[in-house]
């Protein structure tokens, strides 16, 4: 098993190479008042209002770079923040591998195998890093672009020399990915999504926080979240949920780094989270909220040493 000191190293080399597009840090309030806004659309009268208005204050006097992808299919709904901005994806990559293995096992007219399927469940429903690093270096670079393109996440750049966790990530493109798990499509099987939904339904209670705090009980959660400190910018935490039932049928998307401490970029997405469902879903919430107590040991090696 890799040492700590090994993957920190491991880490620092990646970052060395690794293209990190980070909006500069308002220092002067001519900069704060161009910062981006939240922006909303839909065909449901005063919701985008609703919307923009809510979010905006879930981020009021919150520090730290904040992106934000919402779509709701029921009411036409759109709310975008840092639509293009790249993040480093941490273990929110996971959903793309298991796509890309979903998808390249379709063109080959084939299923998984026993040790896929088993991989694949522990990367997602437990975050397991060393199954994931097993299946990005089993597809490789020409397979996981393949899927990107098929995808049109034509601004995903997958991390280079196995470092999946530096992955450049975007709201844009993860919000095509949640579409293509929750409707029918060319991409994906019927049978391939319901088996990623499958999995992102059966996460760890432990990893069930961000954009499910708020939920109702009335949806089926579907949940898959990143987490990693680094040197520069300080934790970035993510969270990507797709929440259907009820009438209901919506996907988020929430990036965020610079934040201080993990518990701080958790909070910041759930009060964003909370907010959305508050609009889109209007009842009782039956999902807690979640705030870690402790450093889970993801954040020490969601960016592999190579090999």
């Amino acid at each position: 098993m890799t040492s700590r000191t090994s993957v920190r190293a491991g880490a620092l080399a990646a970052a060395l190479g690794a293209v990190v597009l980070i909006p500069a840090v308002a220092a002067t309030p001519a900069a704060a008042a161009t910062a981006p806004t939240v922006s909303c659309t839909s065909a449901k009268a005063g919701l985008a209002d609703k919307l923009k208005k809510d979010i905006t204050a879930a981020l009021a006097n919150r520090k730290g770079s904040v992106a934000i992808g919402l779509y709701d299919r029921s009411t036409k709904t759109t709310c975008t923040l840092r639509a293009t901005t790249s993040y480093d994806s941490a273990s929110t990559v996971k959903v793309t591998v298991l796509a890309t293995l979903l998808w390249d096992a379709k063109k080959h007219n084939r299923y998984l195998t026993d040790r896929e399927a088993s991989l694949a469940k522990a990367m997602i429903t437990k975050s397991d890093n060393s199954a994931t690093s097993t299946l990005w270096k089993q597809l490789g670079m020409t397979r996981i672009k393949g899927f990107l393109s098929a995808a049109g996440m034509t601004r995903t750049v997958p991390g280079a020399n196995g470092y999946w966790g530096l992955t450049q990530e975007n709201v844009t493109d993860e919000q095509k990915l949640l579409k293509l798990v929750t409707a029918r499509n060319s991409v994906l099987s019927d049978n391939s999504r319901a088996y990623i939904r499958k999995l992102m339904n059966q996460v760890v209670s432990s990893q069930r926080w961000g954009t499910p705090a708020g939920a109702p009980s009335t949806v089926t959660v579907h949940v898959k979240n990143g987490w990693l400190q680094r040197a520069t910018h300080g934790w970035r935490v993510h969270s990507l949920g797709t929440f259907d039932g009820g009438g209901h049928d919506y996907m988020m998307s929430v990036l965020t780094q610079d934040n201080s401490t993990m518990s701080y970029g958790v909070t910041t997405i759930q009060n964003v989270a909370r907010a959305v469902h508050k609009d889109l879903a209007p009842t009782t919430s039956a999902v807690a909220r979640y705030t870690p107590t402790s450093t889970p040991s993801e954040a020490r090696v969601a960016v592999p040493p190579r090999g």
